[in-house]
């Protein structure tokens, strides 16, 4: 009997150590981890709601409403443009806040529901987010904006199926590494077939067109290939794989050229009046903006001179009315959100929940390098891209699944939490 409670509290004991951060630590000779996730913690202890990051939580809270106030900034002169002139001045903030309440209710569901169920639908979500791209191509069914056919009208809301396919490939390529991790160091097994369904939804996205959202598809699956094992000189080559295809789609595409030798050179005259005239222009407003701002609603570039000021060029209307240090809080915030999703799914994988660890790194990269790529346009170190600001531009369908996306990173915490308890929470 001794024995055996001192090896019971030998395993207690090495289950605090991972909940005081322990978790990036190598594991120990013979402690390999498991491929499945088979750890409930919704078993039949009851999981309180009020054990998760709420640190996490406040860091969201506060990108949302920032982004709510500068949506209302940058579109509040928008109905003084001709299209836009049915539209009142708050137009935008409202239709902002009713997506911004459908999106926290939907959360607040999705919270409720184990990780577990969500890595047995993983591959149903993505074969639903792949017949809704399909569904969007048809000219009855897809609506099109500014010369993309992206949006599905539902009434309420115009839901981009692109959102939802960031999602389910985090779902997928998480589910699909767990299945698969016998084989990892295998490429036509463990990576050929992932590429496959990445390549399918590349081609769909490519359609609409919205090149961007296949950058942050490719990202998010590279990235959970990546995390989940996969040989490096496999994920080298499929890096090298992805940037030939890139090569020859900006090759062969003479619109998407043309960004990019616009964006080499924004200034000449005729990209400054063409192709550039959005990455000039934002510019230009963070030039206005200097170190503190000009002040909250003084921008200048959102009054006719920034196109898509409220959703893409967001971060541009923050740099002239809030500064350098406006524009450093949100990268703060953002660089903060990211690392802290990155670390909750390495706390998950240590606890030997797979799936939801992936998943998690998966949201994390999600995340990251949309937030990158969004900053790096309107800063101009990167090429014109059709990418919002997550949790900030205005859109419902991006709002609606980055909440949704968050609250199951928030779930993933709550049960890796109530594992560290003993399953009592």
């Amino acid at each position: 009997m001794t024995g055996l409670r001192e090896q019971l509290q030998q395993r207690l004991q090495a289950l605090r150590d991972m909940a005081r951060g322990w978790s990036d630590s190598k594991p120990r000779a013979g402690s390999n981890l498991p491929v499945r996730d088979r750890l409930q913690a919704q078993g039949e202890q009851e999981v309180r709601l009020r054990s998760f990051d709420q640190s996490l939580v406040w860091v969201v809270v506060a990108l949302v409403l920032l982004g709510a106030v500068m949506v209302y900034s940058a579109s509040v002169a928008l109905p003084d443009n001709p299209r836009f002139a049915n539209y009142t001045s708050t137009h935008f903030l409202q239709r902002h806040v009713s997506f911004l309440g459908i999106a926290v209710f939907a959360a607040l569901l999705t919270v409720q529901v184990p990780m577990s169920v969500w890595e047995k639908a993983a591959p149903w979500v993505f074969v639903v987010a792949l017949v809704l791209l399909v569904l969007v191509l048809l000219p009855f069914v897809g609506k099109v904006v500014n010369n993309s056919r992206r949006w599905i009208p539902l009434g309420i809301m115009s839901f981009q199926p692109s959102e939802l396919a960031k999602l389910g490939i985090a779902l997928y390529a998480a589910n699909y590494m767990v299945r698969r991790m016998d084989t990892r160091e295998n490429f036509f097994r463990a990576v050929f077939p992932m590429a496959l369904a990445v390549g399918f939804a590349g081609l769909l996205l490519l359609r609409q067109p919205d090149m961007g959202a296949f950058l942050v598809i490719a990202t998010i699956a590279m990235g959970v290939l990546f995390l989940g094992g996969v040989n490096a000189r496999m994920f080298f080559l499929i890096v090298a794989v992805l940037l030939v295809v890139l090569g020859l789609i900006l090759y062969f595409d003479e619109m998407r050229r043309g960004r990019i030798l616009a964006y080499l050179d924004p200034w000449s005259e005729d990209n400054a009046k063409g192709k550039a005239y959005q990455l000039v222009h934002s510019l230009i407003a963070f030039g206005r903006g200097e170190f503190l701002g000009q002040g909250l609603g003084a921008s200048l570039e959102k009054q006719h001179y920034l196109p898509e000021a409220h959703t893409d060029f967001l971060l541009a209307v923050i740099g002239e009315e809030l500064g350098f240090v406006g524009v450093a809080t949100v990268i703060v915030l953002f660089f903060w959100l990211t690392r802290r999703i990155i670390e909750i799914g390495r706390q998950a994988i240590a606890l030997d929940r797979v799936f939801a660890g992936l998943f998690c790194q998966g949201i994390g990269v999600w995340m990251g390098a949309q937030a990158f790529i969004n900053m790096g346009v309107n800063l101009g170190a990167l090429p014109t891209k059709g990418l919002t600001l997550p949790l900030m531009s205005y859109g419902g369908s991006a709002i609606l699944m980055n909440l949704v996306a968050l609250a199951m990173v928030v779930r993933t915490d709550i049960e890796n939490r109530a594992l560290m308890r003993g399953g009592r929470a």
